[in-house]
């Protein structure tokens, strides 16, 4: 008799995830892992990789630390080789690294209005280093992983690739233009990628988290009164749990999803339907 619901295991597959020392990375890489993956992790601190990479190993599976700063090309061209020759295969590759900045493309005279304004005021547009070097990593970042991978797995015939963008990239918020519009940038190069790749039985697909409680959110889930406003502005009225986004992962980089490309998911507590 057929095991139940065998099409979300990962037992034998080999996976990359970028960004994956801290927060949203570290969680979908474990949540991986526990669902039977091998995981090579890659991200700028190797002492972050290190302990993530002991959880790993913790669960029984293979895990393989690749110190990479995904906006150079090189690097994550080094990191696709060096998994290669490690695991022999990568079934399923994470484009997770990436960076918010809060700043407006210049600030208005006298501010935002009462509504749109945030509780720290951006006092300086955002310079031209600030804006390539976020979009370095966020949208260049996930091209190199797609470019790099993508021969590896045309050639085999088979494939997933996830990209984390944001609700962000489809729903506009003040003081975010780098990093919404970078996301923005993510969902169509998934789009175009899975058009490019469907025939050849590679998946292309992205996961737009909400609001999460991760290093990136800084205090505003620890602050009560920051918690709640941030909480009055989600439908449902709280964070989300990163083993909820890493279960998303999973169905993504398993055979249970093999129909669906091209799409962003929204896993938000219902923001994006605002």
């Amino acid at each position: 008799m057929k095991s139940p619901l065998t099409e979300f295991s990962l037992a034998g597959k080999s996976v990359v995830v970028t960004g994956a020392g801290k927060g949203i990375g570290r969680a979908i890489a474990l949540v991986l892992a526990e669902a039977g993956a091998d995981v090579a992790i890659a991200a700028r601190t190797e002492s972050d990789l290190d302990e993530v990479a002991g959880q790993i190993r913790g669960l029984g599976r293979r895990s393989l630390v690749v110190p990479t700063d995904v906006s150079s090309s090189s690097e994550v061209d080094r990191m696709v080789q060096s998994v290669l020759d490690e695991f022999g295969q990568i079934d399923v590759l994470v484009n997770n690294a990436g960076f918010n900045l809060r700043l407006p493309l210049v600030p208005p005279p006298g501010g935002l209005p009462e509504g749109l304004r945030m509780s720290r005021t951006p006092d300086h547009p955002i310079t031209d280093t600030e804006w390539d070097g976020l979009m370095a990593t966020n949208v260049n970042g996930v091209m190199y992983g797609c470019r790099a991978v993508a021969p590896h797995m045309l050639e085999r015939g088979s494939g997933k690739i996830i990209n984390v963008s944001s609700v962000q990239g489809k729903r506009a918020m003040p003081n975010t233009i780098a990093y919404s519009v970078s996301k923005a940038a993510v969902n169509m190069l998934t789009r175009v990628l899975a058009l490019e790749w469907a025939s050849h039985g590679v998946q292309v697909n992205a996961i737009c988290p909400g609001a999460y409680e991760t290093e990136m959110s800084g205090d505003q889930w620890q602050v009560p009164e920051k918690a709640e406003r941030a909480a009055a502005t989600i439908p449902m009225g709280r964070p989300g749990n990163l083993r909820e986004l890493g279960s998303l992962a999973v169905y993504l980089a398993s055979a249970a999803s093999d129909y669906m490309t091209g799409q962003a998911v929204y896993i938000d507590g219902g923001i994006s339907a605002l």
